[in-house]
């Protein structure tokens, strides 16, 4: 589980396709303290160490995790949001994370406005997911809340620290992103569906 509060960007060093599947490199500054078979959330999406070399360490996105996910959009030197699995006991100072994408959603706009930068997004609606008004939201790991909730849309304020410690400095207009909507909602959305 993940609490969706980024602790570092990490950088891709390599990316290998392999049988449908991408193994990726990733330099990070904790990479000295993970443990092979340790979930980290990149962008969001829990994936297991399956090595380790001094400050890289790799991944493995198999192919249904890349045709859910913006994984497969990742070229070498591009940024990641990165998040270990919290420890028992740990503050959960943003919202609970499974670190399992439900869908991408692409970045409509960015305006700046009042020292925040508002990022309005668009999501396939027929796929059933939700956001509510001050709701929680993932997006690429970053855990958020929702403003200007529409049927396929919402908007987020992204406050300078967040901006500036996350992806979200380098997201533009045009940009997939992943969601993870609110599990709690998911599982109040189901149990309604099963009462109609």
């Amino acid at each position: 589980m993940f609490t969706g509060i980024i602790e570092e960007i990490g950088q891709v060093k390599s990316i290998n396709p392999e049988n449908g599947n991408l193994h990726l490199k990733i330099k990070a500054n904790f990479t000295p303290e993970l443990k092979i078979d340790q979930s980290v959330a990149h962008n969001g999406v829990c994936l297991t160490v399956v090595s380790i070399d001094e400050n890289v360490y790799s991944i493995t996105a198999i192919k249904e995790t890349l045709e859910k996910t913006n994984l497969s959009k990742l070229q070498v030197g591009d940024p990641v949001n990165l998040e270990r699995g919290m420890e028992l006991g740990d503050r959960l100072d943003g919202h609970i994370v499974q670190g399992h994408v439900d869908q991408t959603a692409v970045c409509r706009s960015v305006k700046e406005e009042s020292g925040s930068h508002i990022f309005t997004f668009n999501y396939d609606a027929s796929l059933n997911n939700i956001t509510i008004e001050k709701g929680s939201i993932t997006i690429n790991g970053v855990s958020l809340t929702v403003v200007n909730s529409k049927k396929n849309e919402f908007s987020v304020a992204i406050i300078p620290y967040t901006h500036k410690h996350t992806t979200f400095k380098n997201l533009k207009e045009g940009d997939t992103v992943n969601l993870e909507f609110d599990v709690i909602g998911k599982y109040v959305k189901r149990l309604q569906e099963l009462k109609d």
